[in-house]
């Protein structure tokens, strides 16, 4: 990898940690606080009471069986088990189960930590859930899932096309997911907001080890390649 790539990943790295600890800290505070963003729950909730349907309740129902505590862990293993076996080397495939692992973990640290309540039980469509909601497990899960899995590919890859492909695939699972668990009932803006910001400093982090991780190579060895290639014509 050449010197300016990984420069450039580094500093990606630390914008998406740094963005993610601002967005986690500012619900935080909000949340225990009852102040600043936390007052867009009520109304954000009302909105999606208001829009529910019949149709649309089927498939917020099967975004939440997907990513949920069973169906998760599944396809994780599946994921990880299937690229163990097919690629070249492990890294990968234990880097994302490894991200999923923390990221589960942070999430139910926090949750008797802040101790936030849920929305009320009468607006839940699936069973009553008394637990605690600051931050979203199901919506933590979906962004590392995605957002780390995105990462690993398109790293490869390296094609622009593939990468604004996978990432814009892994935005609009998770904002699936977000609006899956509040228009069922099961949280609020800010627990989902919070989970995007865990998921965005998981990312920042996997970035970060992949690219130590990775072998450099020096500037004059890159262009000195260029140069031979072209030498011989190819």
């Amino acid at each position: 990898m050449p010197a300016a790539t990984r420069r450039r990943l580094y500093t990606t790295s630390g914008v998406l940690a740094g963005t993610g600890l601002i967005v986690f800290f500012v619900m935080l505070f909000g949340v225990l606080g009852h102040t600043g963003f936390q007052h867009f729950d009520q109304p954000v909730n009302e909105w999606f009471m208001a829009r529910r349907q019949p149709s649309t309740t089927g498939f917020m129902i099967f975004l939440t069986i997907v990513f949920g505590p069973v169906a998760m862990p599944i396809i994780v293993f599946i994921v990880v088990a299937t690229w163990l076996i097919l690629a070249k080397n492990a890294w990968r495939p234990l880097v994302l189960a490894a991200a999923m692992s923390v990221g589960m973990v942070i999430a139910v640290t926090l949750l008797p930590v802040v101790r936030h309540p849920r929305p009320p039980v009468g607006l839940m469509l699936l069973q009553a859930d008394t637990s605690y909601s600051f931050p979203s497990g199901h919506v933590v899960g979906a962004a590392d899932f995605l957002l780390v899995l995105a990462y690993l590919i398109a790293s490869r890859q390296r094609r622009l096309l593939v990468t604004l492909l996978l990432f814009a695939v892994a935005i609009a699972g998770t904002l699936a997911q977000v609006a899956s668990r509040i228009y069922l009932g099961y949280h609020w803006i800010s627990d989902t907001a919070a989970s995007i910001g865990i998921a965005l400093v998981m990312l920042g982090a996997v970035i970060a080890v992949d690219t130590a991780r990775t072998v450099g190579i020096p500037g004059e060895q890159v262009r000195g390649t260029h140069s031979r290639k072209q030498v011989d014509g190819t």
